[in-house]
């Protein structure tokens, strides 16, 4: 067991009707009640059809797979016997958030008040993985130094090619959704745990947040723990990318705590160029290139990617996530999620579907991939 660099992963989909493909509107209420008591880690919150599951601390990930694989097959089993349908993706290509409910129950009642029409559009899906640090560790200083890393796993993991059921022209449009919300987005550059403890009680004794999970940055000090939250992935359709991308992560945090040399000089350009860099992979996914310091031409995703892997080999070794980590070379070289629903929008375009019914056969993979139920291709 690993236990210092212990982890979690948390999964967002959207819960349709399974006729018509569009988010959820009636059946919701009474299937949400059956799954938190059929998987006590189901959860949903700003949006009725949304639906969240999550594992326990993990040092495995043949853990995590069958754990995050019995998850997906039972809760979309569930929703099936009620004309319902589970699909993570990071915005609905269907769906218009006018017409998506928002959650009214308890504390969320205040938080949609606060945000208004912000928290109403807020109709997207991410993946949350959660990775423990050893005692003594600075978790702000291994978010400072993670950030300029966050964009290969954006890019890695997108699935948001559509927006209000329009081609967006984005691999992963969500984050520009998500930007809307506020203490979003990259955060910044804190000295240490002291100054982020400052910015907290300003925001709570304000009034302006009451709880510590309203921080809603792409990367953030967990809010009950020692521990980092990163929220910069999209919800990944295939279950391989999530474990790809949750390798990923969990390495490079336990790269940078064993060299804490490793991207200590930052600087506001350095923020600005991973700022950058996260918009190269919202717009382009795995076929575009990042800028960096000291470099003379942007890099190609694959190339980064490459570098990356060969620098926490020893890590992914140590913490027996190597196949892992491959998986990630395997998303680069057949495509991300954002990928397969645009040929499939394509596809169906080019034998005549109007774009309503090409959408509905991209939701159609999408529901069928999160829940194991795809055919299997050779």
């Amino acid at each position: 067991m690993h236990a210092e660099f212990a982890f979690c992963i948390e999964e967002d989909a959207f819960l349709n009707d399974a006729e018509k493909r569009d988010a959820a509107r009636s059946r919701v209420r009474d299937f949400l009640a059956r799954c938190r008591r059929d998987f006590p880690t189901a959860r949903h919150d700003l949006i009725e059809p949304r639906v969240m599951w999550a594992t326990p601390p993990l040092a495995d990930f043949g853990e995590a797979r069958r754990r995050l694989g019995a998850l997906r097959g039972g809760i979309g089993a569930l929703a099936a016997e009620r004309g319902l349908a589970v699909m993570a993706a990071g915005t609905h290509p269907i769906a218009l958030w006018s017409r998506v409910r928002p959650r009214q129950q308890g504390v969320q009642d205040r938080v949609q008040r606060d945000l208004q029409m912000v928290g109403h559009r807020t109709v997207v899906c991410g993946l949350l993985v959660r990775i423990a640090l050893p005692e003594g560790i600075s978790r702000l200083g291994v978010m400072n130094r993670l950030q300029p890393f966050l964009p290969l796993l954006l890019a890695l993991s997108t699935s948001s090619p559509f927006w209000q059921a329009q081609r967006t022209g984005l691999m992963g449009y969500r984050l520009a959704a998500a930007r809307e919300m506020p203490r979003s987005g990259l955060p910044p550059y804190f000295a240490d745990e002291a100054d982020y403890a400052r910015y907290l009680d300003v925001l709570m004794r304000a009034g302006a947040i009451d709880d510590l999970a309203h921080v809603w940055w792409v990367i953030r000090p967990a809010p009950d723990a020692l521990s980092l939250d990163l929220r910069i992935a999209d919800s990944c359709t295939r279950l391989d990318d999530t474990l790809a991308i949750a390798a990923l992560a969990r390495c490079l945090v336990r790269r940078l705590v064993r060299d804490p040399d490793l991207n200590r000089d930052l600087s506001g350009a350095t923020h600005a160029i991973t700022a950058e860099n996260c918009w190269r992979a919202q717009r382009y996914g795995i076929h575009g290139s990042f800028l960096g310091e000291g470099e003379t031409a942007a890099r190609p995703v694959k190339a980064v990617l490459a570098e990356v892997l060969a620098l926490v080999a020893e890590d992914g070794a140590a913490l027996g996530c190597t196949a892992e980590l491959d998986l990630a070379r395997w998303i680069v070289a057949r495509g991300t999620s954002a990928d397969r629903q645009l040929a499939l929008y394509t596809e169906a375009q080019g034998r005549g579907l109007s774009q309503r019914e090409a959408l509905m056969a991209v939701v159609d993979w999408l529901a069928a991939e999160t829940t194991g139920t795809a055919p299997t291709r050779h």
